[in-house]
């Protein structure tokens, strides 16, 4: 079974990481292609690709120019304590056990646009760049098509090592994109959080980030390993609704 969640626009490269272990992103010579390609760019013209302030585009063009291997703990972290969005704050990854990280890097991971996709304790650089980005690199248009099926068939590779091979989802629409599910040799199980407002219940984009990094945190916390305890899941006191949910589209409201 294999989790995987977005990353986050912001980033966390101050606090202590309190653990030494570290590896490599697997796609990192794919990753150096799109610096290069970003490397060309204005400072303007990054705040138009990424619709962001140019206080912000200045900081990512200088994030760019100084994007460099070799990685290490001197010049990057560990993803999963890097990113620091709603999302991770749900997952509050640094009140975890070491064998609830442990269980984090065999089933927990990260899409990205710039690494495709990232174990928990792969280091990266500090960096912006959003799959639904339209950056034009060696004849893709977009980064959807830049990454093809390296993201669905590094999945696969991972997914036939394993018993269960189910992809619980847990990332957004747009980084869902990146993974092609007709050629992924999985079972795609997808969580949705809603909220009861008045007598109906729907998605509030705020509450549903944070309630997909707290199901992380349960599955870590409670070594699921298998798929249908997830419906169990009640921190937040969400509670799954069996009403509510159709095949493999799983709700959970409150």
């Amino acid at each position: 079974m294999k989790i995987i969640i977005s990353p986050a626009k912001s980033l966390d490269y101050r606090k202590p990481v309190p653990v030494a272990d570290f590896t490599m992103p697997r796609f990192l010579d794919r990753s150096e292609r799109l610096v290069e390609a970003l490397r060309q760019l204005h400072p303007a013209e990054i705040g138009s690709l990424m619709s962001i302030s140019s206080k912000l585009a200045e900081l990512n063009f200088e994030r760019f120019q100084q994007w460099h291997q070799p990685f290490t703990l001197d010049n990057a972290r560990q993803a999963v304590y890097a990113f620091d969005g709603d999302v991770y704050d749900g997952l509050d990854v640094r009140s975890l056990n070491d064998a609830q990280v442990g269980y984090l890097g065999q089933h927990l991971r990260i899409l990205s646009g710039l690494y495709g996709v990232l174990r928990p304790l792969d280091i990266i650089q500090p960096y912006r760049l959003e799959m639904g980005s339209k950056l034009s690199v060696d004849g893709a248009k977009n980064l959807y098509q830049f990454w093809g099926l390296q993201i669905t068939d590094s999945l696969n590779d991972e997914l036939a090592a394993e018993a269960d091979a189910t992809l619980v989802n847990l990332a957004s629409e747009e980084y869902f994109k990146s993974i092609i599910p007709a050629s992924l040799n999985a079972r795609i199980v997808t969580p949705v959080f809603m909220e009861y407002k008045g007598d109906k219940p729907r998605v509030v984009a705020l509450m549903a980030k944070r309630a997909r990094g707290m199901m992380v945190r349960f599955m870590a916390e409670q070594a699921i390993g298998d798929v249908e305890d997830l419906k169990t899941f009640d921190y937040g006191r969400y509670a799954f609704s069996p009403d509510l949910s159709e095949g493999d589209r799983w709700v959970f409201v409150r």
